[in-house]
């Protein structure tokens, strides 16, 4: 039985995804990423009938790719989290958009915050166009997005190396990061349910983004809207601590109110809404 619970893992995880449209590879990585997607959510995300993803998910379903449930579909072997070269796929587009973004509220001068996560790494990316910056960081592909800018100060922090996607985690790094309080932190997450409770899986990740939410002066989450369909068993804050939230596109009226109603002001790269 283990044997073949390893064998599943990998061929679920790892198989060529030969002849699915986008829009299912996008349902699969999705589903790989949370472990379950749902109908309505999935019809939601992708703006389409419930009916055309009823047929998405029986075409994954039918190649062995996803299994039904209630409501929706599951990966066999419930995966918890996605390696981090798969999440620097998913959503990509949304992501450097929300990057570029985010970079926009970065001015000359100005110290920032980046934790972990692939949209904070596009953020990095956008960064590179902003002079005279300093950059405290608890991830090594952001400081070395930035290692060759020419005038930003970049920091990062001690902690236990998590060998997966380069972050630093652990009482060491919060002990670091005590010691800072910017202008502005730039947090990422793994979820998002839909009372606003963000979610992410490592509690040692975790307490490095609560301590450095207690330092910042503005905090500001970049999300795109399918955190919305993810799922973690670890709570990181509401998004009402937030000041700013950059996302892709406008979100659903209950989550735009339920930000209003918060003075979370929500940003897409369209400007505020």
């Amino acid at each position: 039985m283990f044997v073949l619970s390893i064998f599943l893992f990998v061929f679920v995880r790892y198989i060529p995804d030969m002849g699915l449209s986008p829009r299912q590879s996008d349902i699969l990585a999705l589903a790989r990423d949370a472990g379950r997607v749902t109908v309505d959510g999935l019809a939601q995300t992708f703006d389409v009938t419930t009916q055309t993803i009823r047929r998405d998910l029986g075409a994954l379903c039918y190649a062995g790719l996803l299994e039904r449930s209630h409501g929706g579909a599951s990966v066999p072997g419930g995966l918890v989290n996605m390696a981090h070269v798969d999440r620097r796929r998913l959503n990509a587009e949304a992501k450097e958009a929300i990057g570029r973004a985010a970079a926009r509220h970065v001015f000359p001068g100005t110290s920032v915050f980046l934790n972990i996560g692939t949209t904070t790494e596009a953020v990095a990316r956008h960064l590179r166009e902003v002079p005279n910056i300093t950059v405290i960081t608890n991830n090594l592909n952001v400081a070395q997005i930035l290692g060759s800018h020419p005038t930003a100060e970049v920091i990062v922090t001690a902690g236990r190396l998590r060998w997966s996607d380069g972050a630093l985690v652990g009482d060491l790094a919060v002990q670091t990061l005590r010691k800072f309080k910017p202008d502005l932190a730039i947090i990422g997450t793994s979820a998002i349910d839909h009372q606003g409770v963000m979610l992410d899986f490592d509690p040692d990740e975790i307490r490095v983004t609560q301590a450095i939410l207690q330092q910042a002066r503005t905090p500001m989450l970049v999300a795109d809207l399918g955190k919305f369909q993810r799922t973690a068993p670890v709570r990181v804050t509401n998004i009402a601590r937030m000041r700013y939230w950059v996302t892709e596109r406008r979100p659903d009226q209950g989550i735009l109110a339920m930000c209003r109603a918060a003075g979370v002001r929500v940003f897409t790269p369209a400007g505020e809404l």
